[in-house]
């Protein structure tokens, strides 16, 4: 890992290339590295990809991963947060700290139960109203990331 990168955004087998390439952009306004897990539903030459990132994406450090196993290995002992409506703690009464890893599921269905389940006591939720039953990935990446920088002041 880039010692440089304040944060490690993972994107566990994202399906929508304009949301990945939006997550990118976002990375690169937080000084973030991009995790892609595999299967991606795109490719990654993807038009809507590059064209949600802008002219940005060629700036971006995003590292594909053939699985979990091998993003597990290549994160080894940084600290990893998991984003879904399951959570039991909202994810402003966490403190980030620089490196860490948030991780976040596909559109459809979100992360996996049993990923959730070995995890609980580091799942966080964004409190959405009723009737939303959650916020569109990009927007979440968004919203967790700048509470981070908020919290580094910066």
């Amino acid at each position: 890992m880039n010692p440089e990168h304040r944060l490690n955004i993972v994107l566990y087998q994202p399906e929508i290339p304009h949301n990945t390439g939006s997550v990118g952009r976002t990375c690169l306004a937080v000084g973030a590295k991009l995790w892609l897990v595999q299967p991606l539903g795109f490719r990654l030459d993807d038009h809507y990809l590059r064209r949600a990132g802008l002219d940005y994406w060629e700036h971006l450090d995003c590292e594909v991963m053939k699985d979990w196993d091998a993003l597990e290995r290549a994160l080894g002992n940084t600290p990893c947060w998991y984003f879904s409506t399951r959570g039991s703690k909202v994810y402003t009464e966490t403190q980030f700290q620089a490196g860490d890893a948030l991780i976040f599921g596909p559109e459809s269905s979100g992360l996996p139960a049993e990923m959730l389940d070995r995890a609980s006591s580091r799942t966080l939720r964004i409190p959405v109203a009723s009737p939303v039953r959650s916020l569109n990935l990009s927007n979440a990446v968004a919203v967790v990331a700048y509470e981070a920088c908020r919290q580094w002041n910066f």
